[in-house]
Protein backbone atom coordinates (compact mmCIF):
# COMPACT_ATOMS: atom_id res chain seq x y z
CA UNK A 1 0.00 0.00 0.00
CA UNK A 2 1.14 3.36 -1.37
CA UNK A 3 0.97 6.74 0.11
CA UNK A 4 1.18 10.08 -1.24
CA UNK A 5 4.07 12.12 0.05
CA UNK A 6 2.91 15.11 2.44
CA UNK A 7 2.84 17.87 0.04
CA UNK A 8 0.92 15.85 -2.66
CA UNK A 9 -1.16 14.90 0.09
CA UNK A 10 -2.06 18.45 1.18
CA UNK A 11 -2.61 19.66 -2.84
CA UNK A 12 -5.37 16.94 -2.80
CA UNK A 13 -6.71 17.73 0.36
CA UNK A 14 -7.41 21.36 -0.87
CA UNK A 15 -8.41 20.68 -4.57
CA UNK A 16 -11.12 18.96 -2.58
CA UNK A 17 -11.88 21.86 -0.09
CA UNK A 18 -12.31 23.92 -3.17
CA UNK A 19 -14.43 21.25 -5.04
CA UNK A 20 -17.08 21.11 -1.67
CA UNK A 21 -16.94 25.13 -1.29
CA UNK A 22 -17.54 25.39 -5.02
CA UNK A 23 -20.87 23.10 -5.23
CA UNK A 24 -21.91 24.51 -2.03
CA UNK A 25 -21.73 28.73 -3.05
CA UNK A 26 -23.09 27.37 -6.18
CA UNK A 27 -26.04 26.15 -4.12
CA UNK A 28 -26.30 29.26 -2.52
CA UNK A 29 -26.70 31.38 -5.00
CA UNK A 30 -29.24 28.99 -6.62
CA UNK A 31 -31.44 28.98 -3.24
CA UNK A 32 -31.08 33.19 -2.94
CA UNK A 33 -31.73 33.96 -6.58
CA UNK A 34 -35.40 33.82 -6.41
CA UNK A 35 -35.18 36.24 -3.18
CA UNK A 36 -32.73 38.74 -5.05
CA UNK A 37 -34.91 39.04 -7.99
CA UNK A 38 -38.18 39.38 -5.56
CA UNK A 39 -36.04 42.35 -3.99
CA UNK A 40 -34.83 43.56 -7.47
CA UNK A 41 -38.22 43.48 -8.54
CA UNK A 42 -39.68 45.31 -5.86
CA UNK A 43 -37.50 48.25 -7.00
CA UNK A 44 -38.51 48.51 -10.13
CA UNK A 45 -41.38 50.86 -12.07
CA UNK A 46 -44.05 48.78 -13.85
CA UNK A 47 -41.72 49.31 -17.25
CA UNK A 48 -38.99 47.50 -15.96
CA UNK A 49 -40.82 44.59 -14.62
CA UNK A 50 -41.97 43.59 -18.27
CA UNK A 51 -38.24 44.98 -19.75
CA UNK A 52 -36.49 42.84 -21.85
CA UNK A 53 -34.01 41.64 -21.60
CA UNK A 54 -34.56 41.69 -17.48
CA UNK A 55 -32.64 43.43 -15.24
CA UNK A 56 -31.38 42.80 -12.04
CA UNK A 57 -30.14 45.89 -10.67
CA UNK A 58 -33.40 48.22 -11.49
CA UNK A 59 -32.27 51.40 -13.10
CA UNK A 60 -33.68 54.10 -11.87
CA UNK A 61 -34.66 52.48 -8.58
CA UNK A 62 -38.18 52.97 -6.90
CA UNK A 63 -38.24 52.56 -3.47
CA UNK A 64 -41.39 54.72 -3.15
CA UNK A 65 -42.93 51.16 -4.28
CA UNK A 66 -43.16 50.32 -0.54
CA UNK A 67 -44.65 53.33 0.86
CA UNK A 68 -47.59 52.56 -1.92
CA UNK A 69 -47.86 49.29 -0.58
CA UNK A 70 -49.40 50.53 2.59
CA UNK A 71 -50.77 53.70 1.45
CA UNK A 72 -52.73 51.92 -1.66
CA UNK A 73 -53.74 48.95 0.91
CA UNK A 74 -53.77 48.66 4.52
CA UNK A 75 -51.37 46.52 4.37
CA UNK A 76 -49.66 47.55 7.64
CA UNK A 77 -53.05 47.01 9.42
CA UNK A 78 -53.23 43.61 7.75
CA UNK A 79 -49.49 42.62 9.50
CA UNK A 80 -50.99 43.86 12.77
CA UNK A 81 -53.55 41.65 12.26
CA UNK A 82 -51.29 38.61 11.23
CA UNK A 83 -49.29 39.77 13.99
CA UNK A 84 -52.31 39.50 17.32
CA UNK A 85 -53.70 36.32 15.58
CA UNK A 86 -49.70 34.55 15.51
CA UNK A 87 -49.01 35.82 18.95
CA UNK A 88 -52.43 34.71 20.81
CA UNK A 89 -52.59 31.08 18.74
CA UNK A 90 -48.87 30.83 20.01
CA UNK A 91 -49.24 31.72 23.75
CA UNK A 92 -52.46 29.10 23.48
CA UNK A 93 -49.77 26.55 21.48
CA UNK A 94 -47.36 26.31 24.78
CA UNK A 95 -49.89 26.24 27.08
CA UNK A 96 -52.47 23.32 25.87
CA UNK A 97 -49.62 21.58 24.35
CA UNK A 98 -47.55 21.47 27.13
CA UNK A 99 -50.19 20.68 29.90
CA UNK A 100 -50.39 17.32 27.44
CA UNK A 101 -47.60 17.04 26.88
CA UNK A 102 -46.85 17.00 30.70
CA UNK A 103 -49.97 14.27 31.42
CA UNK A 104 -48.29 12.13 28.38
CA UNK A 105 -45.05 12.06 30.05
CA UNK A 106 -45.07 12.78 33.73
CA UNK A 107 -47.99 11.55 35.49
CA UNK A 108 -48.85 8.27 35.50
CA UNK A 109 -52.76 7.15 34.87
CA UNK A 110 -54.73 3.99 32.84
CA UNK A 111 -54.17 3.98 29.01
CA UNK A 112 -51.59 6.81 28.69
CA UNK A 113 -50.25 5.18 26.59
CA UNK A 114 -52.26 3.90 24.16
CA UNK A 115 -54.13 7.39 23.97
CA UNK A 116 -50.81 8.99 23.13
CA UNK A 117 -50.81 6.64 19.92
CA UNK A 118 -54.68 7.94 18.89
CA UNK A 119 -53.24 11.40 19.26
CA UNK A 120 -50.05 10.82 16.63
CA UNK A 121 -52.67 8.87 14.72
CA UNK A 122 -54.19 12.55 14.18
CA UNK A 123 -51.47 14.08 12.80
CA UNK A 124 -52.24 11.79 9.39
CA UNK A 125 -55.96 12.92 9.07
CA UNK A 126 -55.34 15.90 6.40
CA UNK A 127 -56.83 19.00 7.60
CA UNK A 128 -59.32 19.04 4.25
CA UNK A 129 -61.04 16.06 5.95
CA UNK A 130 -62.80 18.38 8.66
CA UNK A 131 -62.26 21.58 6.89
CA UNK A 132 -66.48 21.55 6.05
CA UNK A 133 -67.67 20.11 9.25
CA UNK A 134 -65.07 22.57 11.47
CA UNK A 135 -66.59 25.79 9.12
CA UNK A 136 -70.21 24.82 9.78
CA UNK A 137 -69.17 24.32 13.41
CA UNK A 138 -68.10 27.95 13.57
CA UNK A 139 -70.92 29.27 11.55
CA UNK A 140 -73.45 27.76 13.87
CA UNK A 141 -71.18 29.36 16.54
CA UNK A 142 -71.59 33.12 14.34
CA UNK A 143 -67.92 33.25 14.36
CA UNK A 144 -66.98 33.39 10.65
CA UNK A 145 -65.59 36.92 10.08
CA UNK A 146 -63.61 36.68 13.86
CA UNK A 147 -60.53 35.46 14.67
CA UNK A 148 -61.91 32.82 17.00
CA UNK A 149 -61.50 30.39 14.31
CA UNK A 150 -57.98 30.92 14.12
CA UNK A 151 -56.82 31.43 17.51
CA UNK A 152 -58.58 29.65 20.04
CA UNK A 153 -58.29 25.84 18.82
CA UNK A 154 -54.79 26.85 19.40
CA UNK A 155 -55.68 26.83 22.62
CA UNK A 156 -56.97 23.42 23.21
CA UNK A 157 -53.78 21.22 22.64
CA UNK A 158 -54.96 21.05 18.77
CA UNK A 159 -51.49 20.94 17.36
CA UNK A 160 -50.61 16.82 18.17
CA UNK A 161 -46.78 17.59 16.63
CA UNK A 162 -45.80 20.08 19.55
CA UNK A 163 -47.58 17.53 21.99
CA UNK A 164 -45.27 15.07 21.05
CA UNK A 165 -41.97 17.15 20.60
CA UNK A 166 -42.76 18.96 24.13
CA UNK A 167 -43.37 15.13 25.72
CA UNK A 168 -40.03 13.71 24.31
CA UNK A 169 -38.37 17.13 25.91
CA UNK A 170 -40.30 16.53 29.18
CA UNK A 171 -39.15 13.01 29.29
CA UNK A 172 -35.42 13.82 29.74
CA UNK A 173 -35.87 15.58 32.83
CA UNK A 174 -35.64 13.32 36.13
CA UNK A 175 -38.59 11.99 37.70
CA UNK A 176 -37.00 12.42 41.06
CA UNK A 177 -37.74 16.32 40.46
CA UNK A 178 -40.91 16.07 40.85
CA UNK A 179 -41.30 13.52 43.69
CA UNK A 180 -39.46 15.51 45.57
CA UNK A 181 -41.38 18.43 44.97
CA UNK A 182 -44.24 16.35 46.18
CA UNK A 183 -42.57 15.75 49.35
CA UNK A 184 -42.23 19.78 50.02
CA UNK A 185 -46.02 19.54 49.41
CA UNK A 186 -46.28 21.00 45.85
CA UNK A 187 -49.19 19.68 43.56
CA UNK A 188 -49.33 18.61 39.80
CA UNK A 189 -49.66 21.83 38.76
CA UNK A 190 -47.20 23.51 40.79
CA UNK A 191 -44.71 20.86 39.70
CA UNK A 192 -45.97 21.25 35.95
CA UNK A 193 -45.65 25.20 36.68
CA UNK A 194 -42.28 25.59 38.89
CA UNK A 195 -40.23 23.01 37.50
CA UNK A 196 -41.24 21.57 34.11
CA UNK A 197 -41.93 24.92 32.93
CA UNK A 198 -39.06 26.45 33.68
CA UNK A 199 -35.93 23.70 32.59
CA UNK A 200 -37.78 23.30 29.46
CA UNK A 201 -37.40 26.90 27.62
CA UNK A 202 -35.41 25.03 24.55
CA UNK A 203 -38.14 23.13 23.97
CA UNK A 204 -40.79 25.76 24.39
CA UNK A 205 -38.69 28.14 22.14
CA UNK A 206 -38.61 25.78 19.18
CA UNK A 207 -42.22 25.05 19.79
CA UNK A 208 -43.09 28.77 19.84
CA UNK A 209 -40.98 29.57 16.82
CA UNK A 210 -42.27 26.66 14.49
CA UNK A 211 -45.90 27.38 15.28
CA UNK A 212 -45.31 31.10 14.56
CA UNK A 213 -43.26 31.00 11.26
CA UNK A 214 -46.71 28.47 10.04
CA UNK A 215 -49.24 30.44 11.50
CA UNK A 216 -47.63 33.48 10.12
CA UNK A 217 -48.04 32.10 6.36
CA UNK A 218 -51.18 30.74 7.14
CA UNK A 219 -53.21 30.85 3.72
CA UNK A 220 -56.28 28.56 4.44
CA UNK A 221 -57.98 29.28 7.22
CA UNK A 222 -57.78 32.83 7.04
CA UNK A 223 -59.49 32.52 3.12
CA UNK A 224 -61.85 30.51 4.86
CA UNK A 225 -63.51 32.44 7.66
CA UNK A 226 -62.43 36.36 7.02
CA UNK A 227 -63.92 38.40 3.85
CA UNK A 228 -64.18 41.71 5.34
CA UNK A 229 -61.10 43.88 3.87
CA UNK A 230 -60.08 45.21 7.18
CA UNK A 231 -59.70 41.83 8.88
CA UNK A 232 -57.77 40.48 6.49
CA UNK A 233 -54.23 38.92 7.57
CA UNK A 234 -51.10 39.79 5.55
CA UNK A 235 -50.89 36.41 3.91
CA UNK A 236 -54.28 36.93 2.40
CA UNK A 237 -53.99 40.73 1.73
CA UNK A 238 -50.95 39.55 -0.88
CA UNK A 239 -53.56 37.97 -3.05
CA UNK A 240 -55.34 41.60 -3.20
CA UNK A 241 -52.25 42.57 -5.36
CA UNK A 242 -53.51 40.56 -8.12
CA UNK A 243 -57.00 42.13 -10.13
CA UNK A 244 -58.38 39.76 -12.63
CA UNK A 245 -59.08 42.72 -14.54
CA UNK A 246 -56.21 45.07 -14.63
CA UNK A 247 -53.26 42.58 -14.07
CA UNK A 248 -51.19 42.01 -11.04
CA UNK A 249 -48.67 44.55 -10.05
CA UNK A 250 -45.83 42.68 -9.84
CA UNK A 251 -43.79 45.52 -7.85
CA UNK A 252 -45.97 46.02 -5.32
CA UNK A 253 -46.67 42.36 -4.75
CA UNK A 254 -42.77 41.62 -4.64
CA UNK A 255 -42.52 44.82 -2.40
CA UNK A 256 -45.39 43.13 -0.12
CA UNK A 257 -43.90 39.77 -0.57
CA UNK A 258 -40.54 41.81 1.20
CA UNK A 259 -42.52 43.19 4.04
CA UNK A 260 -43.99 40.01 4.97
CA UNK A 261 -40.64 38.06 4.79
CA UNK A 262 -38.46 40.21 6.82
CA UNK A 263 -40.11 39.36 10.30
CA UNK A 264 -39.89 35.32 9.85
CA UNK A 265 -36.37 36.06 8.13
CA UNK A 266 -35.21 37.86 10.83
CA UNK A 267 -36.10 35.93 13.51
CA UNK A 268 -35.06 32.27 11.88
CA UNK A 269 -32.04 34.02 11.62
CA UNK A 270 -31.35 34.86 14.98
CA UNK A 271 -32.77 31.69 16.38
CA UNK A 272 -32.07 29.04 14.08
CA UNK A 273 -29.07 27.88 16.19
CA UNK A 274 -31.76 27.19 19.20
CA UNK A 275 -34.14 25.72 16.99
CA UNK A 276 -31.76 23.40 15.81
CA UNK A 277 -30.35 22.27 19.19
CA UNK A 278 -34.18 21.91 20.55
CA UNK A 279 -35.07 19.24 17.92
CA UNK A 280 -32.17 17.53 18.17
CA UNK A 281 -32.60 17.76 22.29
CA UNK A 282 -36.03 16.54 22.05
CA UNK A 283 -35.88 13.75 19.02
CA UNK A 284 -32.90 12.18 20.23
CA UNK A 285 -32.80 11.91 23.79
CA UNK A 286 -36.68 11.00 24.12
Amino acid sequence: MTTLPMPNRRRTDAVQKLIIYAVLVAGAVIVLFPFLWTFSTSLKTPEQVYQIPPQLIPDPIAPENYSRVVTDRPFGRWMLNSLFVVVVSTVGTLLSCSLAAFAFSRLRWPGRDKLFLVLLATMMLPTQVTLIPTFILFKELGWVNTYFPLALPAWFARNAFYVFLLRQFFMTIPLDLDDAARMDGANNFQVYWRIILPMSKPALGVAALMFAQFKWREFLAPLIYLNRRESLLASIGLRTFMDETHGTDWELMMAANIMFMVPVVVVFFFTQRYMIQGVVISGVKG
